[in-house]
């Protein structure tokens, strides 16, 4: 092989890691899972909140989570 092929498959071999390493993963399996049960609420109850604001208004509206949502923050604590 010559340099300037190995140096063409270096930055193919760079760019195909990038590009895999940028990719989404979800959130990790522990919250995923038990966290989507308050997913439709937090749609419902705070739509318009992203991050913390979206945690301080699902705190706020507890008392309107459904049983599913209370249970899986209950287990989380």
């Amino acid at each position: 092989m010559t340099v300037r092929t190995m140096t063409v498959l270096a930055m193919l071999l760079a760019a195909g890691a990038g590009t895999a390493l940028a990719q989404d993963a979800g959130p990790p399996p522990a919250l995923g899972g038990r966290m989507a049960a308050c997913r439709e609420d937090a749609k419902k109850l705070c739509a318009d909140k992203a991050g913390p604001d979206r945690r301080d208004c699902m705190k706020a509206n507890k008392d309107k989570l459904s049983d599913a949502c209370k249970a899986a923050l209950a287990a989380r604590r």
